[in-house]
């Protein structure tokens, strides 16, 4: 899957592919899913009005999970700060929203896989 954005003028490209979780881990020394979920945990916290959650949220995986999917796009995209300071602004808070799907896509294709091989194992 893939998109198209307009980020302080400039079009970036996202994909988000089987190589995304790993692409992930390689970069940034964890497991991409560990990181979505938990960030999903907050943010469901701040749309119940968990006013705590606040101090919790922690924008740089964001900013990773954003980078890795641009990255994936483009291999040719520099390490995530050098990216990161070609834009004049990086209104993350538009960005994430738009790119949902993409990150939705790779955490339902996860929870699957994982299902699948758990209904594999051989029963006792």
């Amino acid at each position: 899957m893939e998109k198209i954005l307009i980020i302080a003028g400039k079009a970036v490209r996202f994909k988000s592919t089987g190589a995304f979780l790993l692409r992930y881990k390689a970069q940034f020394g964890r497991d991409a899913l560990g990181v979505l979920l938990k960030m999903e945990k907050t943010m469901e916290k701040l749309k119940n009005g968990n006013g705590e959650a606040i101090e919790t949220l922690d924008l740089t995986p964001f900013l990773e999970i954003v980078w890795t999917l641009a990255k994936t796009a483009d291999p040719t995209i520099p390490p995530p700060m050098e990216w990161l300071d070609t834009f004049d602004e990086f209104p993350l808070i538009d960005v994430i929203p738009e790119l949902q799907d993409l990150i939705l896509t790779t955490i339902q294709s996860s929870v699957k896989s994982k299902n699948l091989m758990a209904g594999a194992a051989p029963k006792k």
